[in-house]
């Protein structure tokens, strides 16, 4: 029971920070790394998804009000991260502040919850590219990019670019910050794009009436674009890589908020003045918008663009999924071969072979729908536990030095709770199951490899 509460020491945290990994990342990488990681999905389908069936042409407010409820928490990370720039994000935050078992299972959630979103993100990438080649008369027989559950035999595009991404992340952190970094400028262009063309199609009566679902229809799209935002956590959870973290952490995590914060704003006002918001139902809504103004050339154009948005979006979480397994091995509490490191590219290359696979495997035959909702229960989860660390941090370790402080502290990660605890109670009883499943398969494994852990520590001083 004593091993259940051990809270890690200030000094063994930092201490390892020094024996980990190359510190390469400044704070325009980090920026481009957290838009890297939220702009993708949301942008591509939820604008017009959200704008026809909840908030119409007002979903700008919806984005807005999310984008403060997200602010709120990433002023929370932003305090953690300058303050602990290690790896392992959260998982570290709570080994600090509320002890072993814990830290243990929100680092295995936070597992799962990475590579459910790589797989899914991998079936968005899988869509765009079929359309894509569509477009150009080359057809994939739907069995080839259809999983079992949906009467194909295996979603292969899904597959591949899920390995081809982990291959890119076992070269080093230098050449997947390089490809990170130019895909995240390729889907910023193509933003710039849409919005330099949309702007002369835009028709004002379009955004009559303008909230068309009154207030309600506004919370509503809040928190269904609330996942849009998801990602910059991600940032986080690359703080061991920082050159400087005190400085870089806070404007990688707020700075690229609050850039994604005004593309989803911009978009929607253009996307829904472009087309009434009645017809952006759509799964490609930007795309559609410029065919239904007569740019098909341009909507080709973004076609290509929208599979570098989404590529960056899963590089972006399988590499903060790879941080979290080896946080957690270096501690001890997985098996230590998660954080062997590869001489050649200073990497923890097994680790990232290992999630790699279980995210192609998943994301080329599986269904996932059953459990997109489980990624949302876990980040919200993740969250609360962020802000319950802040106020712990800050009564158990007050001279502690800060890059940046959150503001209204204790008030404003209370309010981050309250409402992330209100959407978790939105979501359906099965999601709470598959969440109950997964933390008692995760209790059981901490107790096993601890009972192994302990055998092969006595062992070693016996010999010793």
């Amino acid at each position: 029971m004593n091993q259940f509460f051990h809270k890690k020491s200030i000094q063994e945290i930092m201490g390892n920070r020094d024996k980990g990994l190359e510190k390469t990342l400044g704070a325009f990488d980090l920026v481009l790394l957290g838009i890297g990681a939220i702009v993708g999905i949301g942008i591509l389908v939820l604008t017009g998804m959200i704008a026809a069936n909840y908030a119409g042409p007002s979903v700008i407010f919806s984005f807005i009000l999310a984008a403060i409820i997200c602010t709120f928490v990433a002023f929370c990370y932003a305090e953690l991260a300058s303050a602990l720039p290690t790896s392992g994000g959260v998982y570290i935050y709570s080994y600090l502040t509320v002890g072993e078992l814990v830290a243990f299972l929100i680092g295995w959630a936070q597992m799962l919850m990475y590579i459910l979103a790589v797989a899914a993100v991998a079936n968005g990438w899988s869509a765009y590219f079929v359309s894509l080649l569509n477009g150009f008369g080359v057809e994939i027989p739907k069995a080839w990019h259809t999983d079992p559950m949906q009467g194909g035999f295996a979603n292969i595009p899904a597959i591949v670019i899920v390995l081809l991404l982990t291959w890119v992340l076992t070269q080093g952190a230098k050449e997947s910050k390089r490809i990170t970094n130019m895909m995240v400028m390729i889907k910023i262009i193509i933003i710039a794009l849409f919005v330099v063309v949309g702007i002369f199609y835009v028709k004002p009566d379009n955004w009559t009436p303008f909230m068309p679902f009154g207030v309600e229809g506004i919370i509503g799209g809040a928190a269904a674009v609330f996942f849009a935002f998801l990602g910059f956590d991600a940032v986080a959870a690359a703080a061991e890589e920082v050159k400087n973290p005190k400085r870089d952490l806070p404007i990688g995590i707020i700075g690229s908020l609050v850039i994604c914060t005004i593309l989803y704003v911009v978009v929607s006002l253009i996307l829904t003045g472009m087309v009434p918001f009645e017809q952006l139902d759509v799964s490609d809504a930007m795309a559609f918008a410029l065919h239904a103004v007569g740019q098909d050339m341009v909507a080709g154009i973004l076609s290509v663009g929208a599979l570098a948005g989404i590529t960056t979006v899963i590089l972006a979480y399988l590499y903060a999924g790879v941080r979290m397994l080896f946080a957690m091995s270096r501690d001890k509490l997985l098996p230590q071969t998660f954080s062997r490191m590869d001489a050649k590219t200073n990497t923890p290359v097994f680790s990232t072979w290992l999630l790699g696979l279980l995210a192609a495997v998943l994301g080329g035959f599986v269904d996932l729908k059953a459990l997109s909702d489980l990624v949302n229960m876990i980040a919200l989860l993740t969250f609360i536990m962020v802000a319950i660390s802040v106020i712990i941090l800050r009564r158990t370790h007050t001279n502690l030095q800060r890059g940046f402080t959150a503001p209204f502290v204790p008030y404003l990660p209370v309010l981050v709770i309250v409402c992330c605890a209100y959407l978790m109670l939105k979501l359906n009883h099965l999601t709470w199951m598959y969440l109950a499943f997964w933390l008692i398969l995760g209790a059981i494994s901490y107790y096993l490899h601890g009972k192994f852990q302990m055998k092969l520590d006595n062992t070693l001083r016996k010999i010793g």
